[in-house]
């Protein structure tokens, strides 16, 4: 206990012998106090914590950040798509094909012969001069070989499938003249040098003539030489040969086509 005493008494004698200290250190102690004083009067709390930043503005490039007056762009890969259009192609080449059907059945109704015509490498203007030198009563027609034979089912040009090959036009002739309307043909094959496209085939009454048999029609005789051979070949008294020919015209008719059978046979 006198020690106590004693150390605090030591220590008030080098207080008051030291008055320098307590005079250095009066500012530091009232500017203490008076951050005291501020901090008491306005409240400042001791936790704080420091404000948000604002957010950027939206970007394009990152649509979710948009704000909510402004709906986000759509992708091009996200907008609905229109229903598809009719295929209307498909129902212009339906209507052609079918057009083309009934133009081969009208050609038929009232044709003597077809013929087939391989066509590979010809051109168009070479068709124009084609048909510029056929006959008013010969046509010449492109078409597919399926419309073709799909004209010929069933009746008697159905003889003509075996010229469903290849690329064909198609040669009709609405006349009895059957050498008149090949032969303007084979003139512009030879002068054009179209060795190639040579006839494929045909079907004259009934019958399918391939291409090594067209001589047979190209040489048929005309009318005027069938009568001409009737008068010659009919042997006995001439009032026979006036009764043959004043005769109904279907039996004419029938005997021209048995001669020309008969003549047909013998050239074969």
């Amino acid at each position: 206990m006198q020690s106590r005493d004693k150390g605090h008494a030591m220590i008030r004698g080098k207080v008051s012998k030291s008055p320098h200290w307590f005079v250095g250190s009066l500012p530091v102690f009232t500017l203490s106090i008076s951050l005291t004083l501020l901090l008491h009067h306005f409240s400042i709390p001791q936790k704080w914590k420091p404000l948000s930043s604002p957010s950027p503005p939206p970007s394009p490039s990152n649509p979710t950040s948009a704000t909510p007056s402004s709906p986000p762009p759509t992708s091009p890969q996200l907008r609905p798509q229109s229903p598809p259009l009719p295929n209307i192609h498909a129902a212009i080449s339906r209507t052609k094909k079918e057009e083309t059907v009934e133009n081969v059945k009208q050609e038929l109704d009232s044709c003597h012969l077809i013929a087939a015509i391989s066509y590979k490498g010809l051109t168009v203007s070479q068709f124009q001069e084609l048909r510029t030198q056929l006959p008013e009563t010969t046509k010449l027609l492109v078409a597919k070989n399926t419309l073709v034979y799909k004209a010929i089912e069933g009746i008697k040009w159905a003889a003509l499938k075996p010229c469903m090959k290849g690329m064909n036009a198609w040669l009709f002739v609405h006349s009895e003249e059957i050498p008149a309307a090949l032969k303007p043909y084979r003139t512009f094959q030879r002068e054009k040098k179209l060795e190639e496209n040579d006839f494929t085939g045909a079907v004259f009454e009934g019958k399918f003539y391939g291409p090594g048999e067209f001589k047979a029609l190209e040489n048929l005789p005309t009318r005027a030489e069938v009568y001409a051979q009737i008068l010659g070949s009919i042997k006995g008294p001439a009032s026979a040969v006036v009764g043959t020919i004043q005769a109904p015209a279907r039996d004419f008719v029938l005997t021209l086509k048995a001669y020309c059978k008969k003549l047909e046979e013998e050239g074969q």
